[in-house]
C-alpha cells in the first residue's frame, strides 16, 4: 500500500490547523478591538461614559466645524500638535472615556508617532519607562499617564493617581455590554441625574424623572442636515416606564406653555428648541426620547458656546 495518500493527509491536516490558528488570532484581535470589548476596560461605576466616533464625524463633515473652536485655537493645543504631530481632528479615529470619581480614563484609537509622544514627556519634564509614560498637567493634581495597547491604540488617564492608566491595561470579566449603533453616545449614571446640579440648565427637570432608572443612554446620530438625539431608559418595571414615559411627556409640555405665557418662542440654536422637541414612549420596561436637533445648534455647542 502507497504511504503517499496518507502523507498528503498529513500535509493537508497541519495547513488546516495552522490555517485555523490564523484566523483564530485574526477574530480575537478584531474583536478585542470592538467598541463593547473596549468597554469593559473603563471604569464604569459612578462614571459618565462617552463614545465619540471621529471618524464618522469627519466622513459626514460634522468634525470641520470645529475649525473655529477654541482648542483650535489654543496655544497650548497647538504647540503639543507640533511637538507630537498629533492632531485629534485628522488622526484620532474614535474615542472612549469614562469621567469617573478618580479621574478621567480614555481609550483612543488612531494614528500616533510613539516616539514624538515620548520625547514630548520628556521635554515637559515627564518620564517613559519602556513604554508606559507619567507627566504632570495643567495642575499638580492632573497627573497624566499613557501607554501603547496597541500601535493604533493609546490607553490614557488624568487622575491624581500617576499611574491611574495602568487600570486601563485589562478587560472585566464578563460579556460585552450592549453598544448604541451611534457615533456619538452617552451612557449616565444615575448618580449625576440625582445631584442634577451639575446638568445644564433646563435639563434638570428632565433628570429629576430618571433617578431612579437602571440603565440611562443618550445617542446622537446624523439625521438629514442635523442631528437627531435618542434617550434609552431601562427602568425596573413596566409600570415605572409608563409612569415615567408620561413625566416626561408633560415636562416637555409644560415647558412649551411656560415659554408661550413669556411670549418667547423656542430657538432651534439653543436649548430651549431641543428640549420642546422632545418626544416619548415606553415600551415595556424601556422608555425611548427623540429629540431632532438643527444644525445651527450643532454649529453653537462645538464653537464653544456651551
Amino acid at each position: 500500500m502507497s504511504h503517499k495518500p496518507r502523507a498528503w493527509l498529513i500535509v493537508v491536516g497541519i495547513a488546516a490547523v495552522c490555517g485555523a490558528s490564523v484566523w483564530g488570532v485574526a477574530w480575537y484581535r478584531s474583536r478585542s478591538l470592538t467598541t463593547a470589548a473596549l468597554l469593559r476596560r473603563m471604569p464604569a461605576e459612578n462614571a459618565l461614559v462617552a463614545y465619540i466616533d471621529f471618524s464618522e464625524l469627519r466622513r459626514g463633515g460634522i468634525l470641520q466645524l470645529l475649525d473655529g473652536s477654541k482648542a483650535g485655537e489654543d496655544a497650548e493645543y497647538q504647540s503639543f500638535v507640533r511637538q507630537t504631530q498629533f492632531d485629534y481632528k485628522k488622526d484620532l479615529d474614535a474615542a472612549i472615556v469614562a469621567f469617573a470619581p478618580t479621574g478621567r480614563f480614555l481609550l483612543l484609537k488612531g494614528r500616533f508617532d510613539w516616539k514624538s509622544l515620548r520625547a514630548y514627556v520628556e521635554s515637559q519634564n515627564g518620564k517613559c519607562t519602556n513604554a508606559f509614560c507619567r507627566m504632570i498637567g495643567s495642575a499638580p493634581e492632573r497627573r497624566i499617564s499613557f501607554f501603547p495597547v496597541r500601535s493604533n491604540l493609546m490607553a490614557l488617564a488624568v487622575s491624581p493617581d500617576e499611574s491611574a492608566a495602568l487600570r486601563l491595561e485589562s478587560a472585566a470579566s464578563g460579556p460585552d455590554p450592549q453598544v448604541p449603533a451611534a457615533p456619538v453616545w452617552l451612557s449616565i449614571p444615575t448618580s449625576m441625574l440625582k445631584s442634577s446640579d451639575s446638568l445644564p440648565a433646563g435639563t434638570r427637570m428632565f433628570a429629576r424623572g430618571m433617578e431612579r432608572a437602571e440603565t440611562v443612554t443618550l445617542a446622537f446620530a446624523p439625521e438629514g442636515q442635523g442631528l437627531a438625539a435618542r434617550l434609552d431608559v431601562r427602568c425596573r418595571d413596566d409600570r415605572d416606564a409608563a409612569d415615567l414615559a408620561s413625566q416626561l411627556t408633560r415636562t416637555t409640555s409644560l415647558l412649551r406653555e411656560t415659554m408661550e405665557r413669556e411670549h418667547q418662542k423656542p430657538n432651534p440654536a439653543d436649548l430651549s428648541g431641543v428640549l420642546t422637541s422632545g418626544a416619548f414612549r415606553n415600551e415595556g420596561r424601556r422608555v425611548l426620547g427623540y429629540w431632532p436637533i438643527e444644525p445651527v445648534f450643532v454649529q453653537n455647542v462645538l464653537g464653544g458656546s456651551y
